[in-house]
């Protein structure tokens, strides 16, 4: 992948917006929120602190994470939907 995050940023791969209702409704497309739910991609090496010396990532690449609803940017690569986010942005990582 030619997108590599940078400081304490990483790539999500966002999840499919539901298509239907927890009662079996089927949503349209205009009435479909965006996911806030996704795989890590790609991560950065970690935040540059003022001693020079980088802060460890706790999030690592195939982590299933949840995210905040209006955080992070987003991005289309080859048509798939992205998001760059700060680790400090994630929510929860979902356990397997």
């Amino acid at each position: 992948m030619a997108v590599k995050p940078l400081d304490d940023r990483v790539l999500v791969k966002q999840s499919e917006a539901e298509e239907k209702t927890a009662g079996g409704i089927i949503l349209p497309d205009t009435a479909k929120e965006k996911p806030q739910r996704g795989k890590v991609i790609a991560a950065g090496p970690g935040k540059l602190n003022d001693s020079g010396t980088r802060n460890k990532m706790s999030l690592k690449v195939g982590d299933e994470v949840y995210y905040g609803k209006y955080s992070g940017t987003e991005i289309k690569i080859d048509g798939e939907p992205y998001v760059i986010i700060r680790e400090s942005d994630v929510l929860a990582v979902i356990g397997k």
